[in-house]
């Protein structure tokens, strides 16, 4: 398996790779993969000839240094996992900051219209500028027919698919569910932080979004919310960041039930200095 650290060495493998016909497929990670990153290398390998998957932990998107701190750097085993999929169609970028973002790391300024300033913005501002900025830099480099994205980071998503329409750049963005553990919780690597009390505790995410997806056509919003905020306010292991019942399109909270709008119910929870967040679709 080819892993390069300079993007002038991938790219003069993508144009030797690339030929009529065959199609690329790519998955951006920040690495310390786990099931849920497989599922969509998985897929990508399904639908492409050959794969590029990114390994990057991208310091524009941090708010909180701490947490950029104590991000799993795991590349070596990050490897391995992927060679169990294909040793010959999957090709890793590993970059520096410098080889990515020249000598200025800072974030581009988008119009994302809004979609940036709910739940994830309203708490990290600026979050969603530089995971615009890294996505676009890594889409320019790479240059895929396909990119591969989990449902778990909905507002990510929009946001993606908001700065492809912005920028123009000619990338079709798949969607993939979210993967969760046997209790329920969304896979992300930051659930290695959590300890095992933590961890079983952290089902209650999941299973509040599923009741709440239950109730949707026979409660109001506000009497949804209440419930919400009770079930963790009485929890001595969780500090509720948000919980927001949105359009789908534009995220923003909605104002009345409709059966006629996509909805979803979005959360983010914290357990110690640990923050995960999840969601559901109502519809």
């Amino acid at each position: 398996m080819q892993v390069y650290t300079a993007k002038t060495g991938l790219i003069a493998h993508i144009n030797k790779q690339k030929q009529p016909g065959l199609s690329l497929g790519f998955v951006p990670t920040m690495g310390a993969l786990h099931q849920g990153h497989l599922s969509l290398v998985k897929a990508a390998l399904s639908m492409n000839e050959y794969v590029v998957v990114s390994i990057f932990i991208n310091p524009t998107q941090f708010n909180n240094p701490n947490d950029l701190i104590h991000y799993p750097r795991t590349l070596d085993k990050d490897v391995s996992l992927l060679k169990t999929l294909s040793k010959d169609s999957i090709v890793v970028y590993a970059p520096s900051s410098e080889d990515l973002y020249g000598s200025q790391i800072k974030s581009d300024c988008f119009d994302f219209d809004g979609l940036d300033l709910e739940m994830e913005g309203s708490s990290r501002p600026g979050h969603f500028d530089g995971v615009g900025t890294v996505v676009k830099r890594l889409f320019e480099i790479v240059r895929p027919d396909n990119a591969y994205f989990g449902e778990k980071d909905f507002q990510q998503l929009q946001i993606i698919k908001k700065m492809v329409a912005i920028t123009k750049l000619p990338v079709k963005i798949i969607v993939c569910p979210t993967e969760r553990e046997a209790n329920g919780l969304a896979m992300s690597s930051r659930n290695a932080r959590l300890s095992p009390a933590e961890f079983d505790a952290s089902a209650l995410i999941y299973k509040t979004l599923q009741y709440v997806k239950k109730q949707f056509n026979y409660e109001s919003r506000q009497a949804l919310s209440k419930w919400v905020v009770n079930q963790f306010s009485t929890h001595p292991l969780f500090e509720l960041d948000y919980f927001q019942i949105s359009e789908v399109e534009s995220l923003a909270p909605i104002k009345k039930m409709s059966l006629h709008k996509s909805c979803r119910a979005f959360i983010a929870v914290n357990i110690g200095d640990v923050r995960l967040i999840d969601n559901i679709d109502l519809n």
